[in-house]
């Protein structure tokens, strides 16, 4: 067969995307597209249409035509079978075959063109191919993160060893009597420092590891050439580049935006004496009910900033009925915690260290009583004659939460087009990149305790697990605040800012 050009037209025979895979001028493309309504009969049903020249291969798609013109003497059968695969690309990259879907993404559809068909010619690949050559994996590229990944391992490493000289060198001067630093053995802790283990470890704080140097802020005018050698220099200065002609960059390390909750921002107004109240959860439920297995993991992060508020302590309150394990650190007062809920150290002569995030209590939940999960979903798939019928409801049933940005992401087949949504409450995006169509709701609180979607699409009911939902919180689930913040010496009040953050580490439904 030779294939002249594919096009995405309308009725009218405007050309909405062309792709020409011999020499053919611009003028000519238009006029026969422009031709190509008015050949058409309405009285039969037909998939082609002919003149004396060429021939025309076409397939509705809703108020569209996705149309191949060929040479007559091309196999009508070859022509169809690709006529097929073009109808089939195009809605993995249009989420809606409408007329400014398909100009928004014509280039990712003249990419996948090129792909089907190579000088006139039909390609022998089919969708699954077109879409691993569309995205353009590079082993070159793998290679580079994974020697950065490395360095960054060892640097972390290095960082570790000096850390231990430092404490080491630490101790020493004590023991030969020198003036030391108050308070050693403390150092920065966040919530990567709590262990995701089933038995809770002696060791809650880290030492501080020094942190990176930011690189100076470079100029907005134009950028020099890149360099070899400059160790992953190169791709910081085209991101920055691509940065500032207004691209808007993705990390390309880590989970999805789908399936890592974004961060809360940070208090406008930070007092000298800062707390932080961290909690992450980690869920996995069966399909048909059954809570595999839950795991909440929380800490009290204390940061000073002023000396004048270092010998302080910390009132706990703690309503919790869920059967935690609580933990402090090991320099702070253990008796005074468990007798009166106040954080203290052991030396109340001694302060808190400044400029430090301090972790100073943590916690620990892990249960499979499915009573204490926070946002129950239910997915019911059901085969119909054209696919899948598919409804799926969340039920908030720890009615104190308030649960923002929520992200229902729902795996959908392959290839099949875009879901038909029924009954829906909030918003829903079809990624057909990553074949999963994400259910956002802004809130999910007591007042919007439940909700509901209705959609249908071509496949199983295996194809839809397992669903993946993340959330951010400003209400801890546990119910653990810091109430009170007084000094040592008078049991005066401190003024203190706090921040409460209860985000998804994984939350699956298999």
């Amino acid at each position: 067969m030779v294939l002249l050009a594919a096009a995405v037209c309308t009725k009218a025979g405007k050309a909405i995307v062309s792709r020409q895979f011999v020499e053919m001028t611009r003028t000519r493309i238009e006029g026969l597209l422009a031709a190509f309504p008015k050949l058409m009969n309405t009285g039969k049903q037909h998939t082609f249409v002919e003149t004396d020249s060429v021939r025309y291969v076409y397939q509705p798609l809703e108020k569209l035509y996705m149309v191949l013109i060929t040479t007559k003497n091309s196999n009508i059968l070859e022509d169809l079978e690709t006529l097929r695969l073009f109808s089939r690309v195009i809605p993995e990259y249009c989420r809606v075959l409408e007329e400014s879907e398909i100009s928004e993404h014509c280039f990712d559809l003249i990419f996948a063109f090129d792909e089907i068909v190579a000088l006139g010619y039909r390609e022998n690949v089919n969708l699954a191919q077109i879409r691993t050559f569309t995205e353009m994996d590079s082993h070159e590229e793998k290679v580079f993160r994974a020697v950065r990944e490395t360095q960054e391992r060892e640097a972390k490493a290095e960082m570790r060893r000096k850390a231990k000289e430092l404490q080491q060198a630490r101790r020493d001067a004590e023991r030969s009597g020198k003036k030391v630093p108050a308070f050693g053995g403390f150092g920065s802790a966040g919530m990567t420092s709590v262990s995701s283990g089933s038995i809770i470890t002696d060791t809650i704080v880290e030492p501080e590891k020094p942190k990176i140097t930011p690189a100076p802020v470079r100029p907005s005018g134009p950028s020099k050439a890149l360099k070899l050698g400059a160790k992953g220099k190169e791709v910081d200065n085209f991101v920055d580049k691509l940065k500032s002609e207004g691209e808007t960059i993705m990390p390309t390390s880590g989970k999805r935006g789908s399936d890592v909750s974004k961060a809360l921002p940070p208090p406008v107004n930070v007092e000298s004496v800062h707390l932080r109240v961290e909690e992450k959860i980690s869920l996995t439920c069966g399909r048909d009910g059954g809570l595999q297995n839950m795991e909440v993991l929380g800490m009290v992060t204390l940061r000073v900033t002023d000396d004048k508020n270092g010998r302080i302590r910390l009132v706990i309150n703690n309503n919790d009925s869920k059967g935690l394990q609580l933990q402090t650190h090991p320099n702070v007062d253990k008796k005074l915690f468990t007798s009166d809920s106040i954080i203290g150290l052991k030396n109340p002569e001694k302060s808190f260290p400044l400029n430090n995030d301090v972790g100073v209590l943590k916690w620990r939940l892990q249960t499979t009583d499915e009573s204490l999960i926070p946002l129950t979903i239910n997915c019911w798939p059901s085969e119909s004659g054209t696919g899948c019928d598919v409804n799926i409801e969340y039920e908030l049933q720890e009615e104190s939460l308030e649960l923002n940005d929520v992200v229902i992401s729902i795996p959908v087949p392959s290839g099949v087009g875009a879901p038909v949504i029924g009954d829906l409450d909030g918003e829903y995006k079809h990624d057909s990149r990553r074949n999963v169509l994400e259910w956002c709701l802004p809130v999910i609180d007591a007042n919007n305790k439940t909700g509901s979607l209705e959609f249908s699409i071509a496949g199983q009911p295996n194809d839809f697990f397992p669903i993946n939902v993340s959330f951010v919180s400003k209400r801890n689930y546990c119910d653990i605040q810091v109430t009170k913040a007084t000094h040592v010496d008078g049991d005066s009040s401190v003024r203190f800012s706090s921040e409460t953050s209860f985000v998804v580490d994984k939350y699956e439904i298999l």
